[in-house]
């Protein structure tokens, strides 16, 4: 039977004993100094090497603050612990790094590896918001348990009502910190695998084709009206889009297509365009959001709408000798949904409807994940929903049947 005991109550029991001589200071001392060893073992990255005969010494080595490779002898293996001990664990700056101190250096450890400022500004913003005002930011990293991470990490999920994906999100900056204190061997095991989330996350409603996706009608209609305004315009920004749902591409790569991508039945996929958040400027980049290029087949459709624009530049699609951006694509479903009196459907929903219709028509799902580009097939799934109308799936329904 256990006995639930506050941290005052244990240290005045520990000092009575103590001092009554129920338990004696080696002995404390011994079990201290048994489990640093123990830690030890688990920091020291370096091997731990026996003596070769009977008066040979224990020997290992260690790095300096200055990198300086450094070796050490003992006559036995506790007392070489020992002296690591003292190298480890006494005035040790990771003794006074806090979680915030930790969480800034592991940015720009991020910072000089992903080249993506968006990715770095949308964690300063989870920071900012969830963590920023927690117990965790000022607290020392030695400091922190497994049981402390937990309640914060329940409280920000309660009080700000996640689901499960916007925790999923957030929990990568805690992840990333964590992971990084390890290798830094600041700590000895990534406390975040521990960590239980005992709260519920918030209801999400789940998204259907209606949603997801153009069905048949819906995109009937929206080609009607695509061809209609490019036929006043000669704006190839339509063409764009009906474009977008015959190759499927990420639409920061379709509108950095360059004639030089385009062969007789297939565009190679080599770019992206990308937003600065905090400027607001569009650029290109010459890499995919995967940094992999890839081919996608060209049906005579698609063709057709590649035929009919005028060439004004390297890039495929222009206005006034000026690359279109992902910006102006969007605009035009905006307008489309505008008149129409219905609610927008995004950009990135022509692309889960290209694959969407593909699997509705049989197309192997690892084919279909080639021509998105993902690199797991569970992410394709994530893009598949029932793009036909109410009538063609009792249809279907009754034929199966």
């Amino acid at each position: 039977m256990s006995i639930d005991i506050s941290e005052g109550t244990k240290l005045s029991l520990l000092k009575e004993a103590l001092e009554n001589g129920t338990i004696g200071v080696d002995s404390v001392l011994n079990t201290i100094m048994a489990t640093k060893r123990e830690q030890i073992k688990k920091y020291h990255t370096y091997a731990i090497t026996a003596p070769s005969h009977e008066k040979g010494r224990w020997q290992t080595c260690y790095r300096d603050k200055d990198g300086k490779r450094i070796n050490i002898k003992a006559p036995t293996e506790e007392k070489l612990l020992d002296k690591l001990i003292t190298i480890y664990f006494s005035d040790s700056p990771v003794k006074k790094l806090t979680f915030h101190e930790l969480y800034q250096e592991w940015l720009n450890y991020k910072k000089s590896i992903v080249n993506s400022p968006n990715t770095i500004k949308r964690h300063e913003q989870h920071y900012k918001k969830y963590f920023e005002p927690s117990l965790l930011h000022n607290h020392k990293m030695v400091k922190i348990d497994e049981l402390l991470l937990e309640t914060e990490c329940n409280r920000i999920i309660r009080e700000f009502n996640l689901s499960r994906k916007e925790w999923t999100n957030i929990k990568t900056i805690l992840n990333g910190m964590f992971d990084y204190a390890v290798r830094k061997k600041y700590l000895v095991d990534n406390p975040v695998d521990k960590v239980q989330i005992l709260v519920k996350f918030k209801q999400v409603v789940k998204k259907t084709g209606k949603t997801e996706t153009y069905n048949s009608d819906e995109l009937k209609d929206l080609n009607l009206y695509l061809d209609r305004m490019y036929a006043e315009t000669h704006d190839s920004t339509f063409l764009a889009v009906k474009l977008s749902f015959y190759i499927g591409t990420r639409i920061g790569e379709l509108v950095s297509l360059k004639w030089e991508d385009y062969s007789e039945n297939h565009l190679h996929i080599v770019r992206e365009e990308v937003r600065d958040q905090t400027t607001n400027h569009y650029e290109v980049v010459e890499h995919t959001k995967t940094n992999r290029d890839r081919f996608v087949v060209l049906v005579p459709k698609a063709i057709d709408i590649l035929e009919k624009i005028d060439r004004q530049g390297d890039f495929i699609f222009m206005r006034n000798w000026e690359r279109i951006t992902s910006r102006q694509v969007a605009y035009v479903l905006e307008k489309y949904a505008e008149r129409q009196g219905l609610t927008t459907k995004s950009t990135h929903k022509m692309r889960k409807t290209f694959a969407s219709n593909l699997n509705a028509s049989g197309v192997p799902l690892d084919c279909i994940r080639e021509l998105l580009g993902h690199s797991n097939l569970n992410t394709t799934l994530g893009y598949i929903y029932n793009p036909l109308t109410e009538k063609e799936t009792y249809d279907l329904i009754a034929k199966a049947l």
